[in-house]
């Protein structure tokens, strides 16, 4: 009995034994570096078990592995023994169990982690966290996007863990964090120097569209384009380079955002402070065009002083074009200064007032009566456009192109780019209009054919024409109609075949029409004006004469002379 208490006891005793000296696995274990062979370092881990690891698993990323026989070091026991009889052990999975552990801590407590970035990933970089492999994103590697990473690689340095999940194996680190950290610290150190008006060296870093980025010994300030020159920069690049150095003013400090403002123009005496006196009203000066827009052009008078053409201002005579077609950028022209707003920094420039109103010059080598040749431009409904000097045009009117014909058939017997002769009939210089006329070419012959004729004249005409109504007659080449009631004061006598084309009679002047240009003539009108001469110069109330007897009389008188 006793024996086999003692064999139970020392059963125990070796069962116990058997517990507290093989390690469990899965478990991180300590081992000594028996032999280093074959790449392998072949490691004791105690109870009589060896295990082998690969060299590459001491190394850090980009380095050689720094093992030697006798080193005491921690390895993550994976199974007590193989098919070879060997323990199954690891170093990386020892280090990455140690890291996380370590990181976990770290993370709770939000503090820095030292790592290294050792490889490229789609969306960012691997970094080594002392055995646990985390992801470092590319928006998280730079405080500005990072083009060549290839100095980082393999550089410790610290990082801040964003977000980690031990089970997934899930770490996230960003090394932008450290230098917006850092870059604070420095910026608000700097700030803190600094104050609005103070002049400063800085070195440019970056350019943009805008503006430029101005380092100033650790916080950059943005100098904005419109503050590098009084003058108009259309981009920074033209007067900045990338590493300049510069000196500049401080504009304005933002203590809350930590943002500078800058300015060099504010260094330069302002041009402004002597455009009044430099550029009176109505004084003409040599400026070049530096932008073109739809409304009209600026015109830089010295660097830092431009003016505004309006495009109502370019031209007299090129109405609604695009200043584009008036002027071209960088070109000399010579302008009138005629308005400074000195509190908006405003100058109106007129570019037309630099030249003579053509309108005034046409008035005067062109007066009334000049007769002038020039092109159709354009024909619309009331007349004839005509190109002339000085490129203005003048109109015919519909009732200025022909005596004979009218206005609507006469236009019909020109097209554009006809060449015309006409005449000047007006010239209003202040509603910029020219009045011509072409019919007025060869003078008004019906006024120099009807010159002395009145109403009541008598007119001896010629018959042209014999027509059913009455008969077509001419006078000084002029055509009238002389209608049948016309004819004769006797109805029998009102028959136009009585008439033949080419006999000459005498008619009386009813009307003179120079709108129409027509005679109302009558043969009836004459035979009762001479009835009624006769009664007065041969009879008399009281003879008792018949009217056979005085026109007898009167025609016996004609006869005796």
């Amino acid at each position: 009995m006793a024996q086999n208490a003692s064999m139970e006891e020392f059963e125990a005793l070796l069962n116990e034994s058997f517990e507290m000296d093989t390690p469990e696995e899965g478990s991180v274990v300590k081992g000594k570096v028996i032999a280093i062979e074959a790449g392998q370092a072949i490691i004791d881990v105690g109870y009589k078990m060896e295990g082998r690891v690969e060299l590459k698993e001491f190394a850090n990323p980009g380095e050689a592995p720094e093992i030697a026989v006798g080193d005491e070091v921690e390895v993550y026991l994976r199974a007590a023994e193989n098919a070879r009889g060997e323990a199954v052990i690891s170093r990386e999975m020892a280090r990455r169990e140690e890291a996380w552990d370590r990181l976990e801590k770290a993370y709770a407590d939000d503090q820095r982690v030292e790592g290294a970035i050792f490889g490229r990933v789609k969306g960012g970089f691997t970094v080594d966290l002392g055995g646990a492999v985390a992801f470092l994103p590319g928006s998280q590697v730079d405080v500005r996007p990072v083009r060549d990473a290839g100095p980082l690689m393999g550089l410790k340095q610290p990082f801040q863990i964003l977000k980690m999940d031990r089970r997934r194996g899930n770490i996230v680190v960003s090394r932008r964090a450290i230098l917006e950290e850092s870059r604070a610290e420095q910026r608000a150190e700097v700030i803190g120097k600094l104050a609005e008006g103070d002049s400063v060296d800085g070195v440019v870093k970056n350019i943009t569209e805008y503006g430029a980025f101005v380092d100033l010994g650790g916080v950059d300030g943005l100098l904005h384009v419109t503050d590098m020159a009084w003058r108009r920069v259309n981009h920074p690049s033209e007067i900045l380079s990338i590493g300049e150095t510069v000196k500049v003013q401080v504009i304005k400090i933002n203590k809350e955002t930590h943002r500078i403002s800058l300015g060099m123009k504010q260094l330069q005496d302002d041009p402004w402070d002597l455009v009044a006196a430099k550029y009176p009203l109505e004084s003409t000066h040599t400026g070049r065009v530096t932008n073109i827009t739809d409304y009209g052009a600026f015109v830089e008078l010295e660097p830092g002083v431009e003016g505004l053409v309006h495009v109502s201002e370019m031209s007299w005579t090129k109405k609604n074009v695009h200043p584009g077609k008036i002027v071209s950028t960088s070109q000399e022209v010579e302008v009138m200064v005629l308005e400074i707003d000195s509190a908006k920094r405003r100058v109106s420039l007129g570019l037309k007032q630099t030249m003579r109103n053509p309108w005034e010059v046409f008035a005067e080598t062109h007066p009334e009566g000049t007769e002038v040749e020039g092109e159709v431009k354009n024909i619309t409904e009331f007349g004839l456009f005509i190109g002339l000097d000085g490129e203005i045009d003048g109109m015919v009117h519909l009732s200025d192109i022909s005596w004979d014909e009218r206005g609507e058939d006469a236009i019909q017997n020109y097209k554009k780019g006809d060449i015309v002769q006409a005449v000047v009939s007006e010239v209003d210089v202040e509603k910029e209009r020219i009045s011509l006329s072409i019919k007025a070419l060869g003078g008004d012959k019906f006024a120099e054919a009807v010159g002395g004729v009145k109403r009541g004249s008598i007119i001896t005409v010629e018959v042209t024409s014999i027509e059913d109504g009455g008969i077509e007659v001419e006078y000084e080449g002029m055509k009238s109609f002389i209608r049948r009631s016309d004819l004769s004061r006797d109805r029998s006598e009102q028959r136009p075949e009585r008439f033949s084309v080419g006999d000459k009679v005498d008619v009386r002047v009813t009307n003179v029409d120079s709108k129409t240009r027509r005679l109302g003539l009558s043969i009836k009108a004459r035979e009762i004006a001479e009835e009624k001469e006769a009664v007065e110069q041969y009879g008399s109330s009281d003879s008792g004469a018949s009217l056979g007897d005085i026109l007898g009389a009167a025609l016996k008188g004609d006869g005796d002379k």
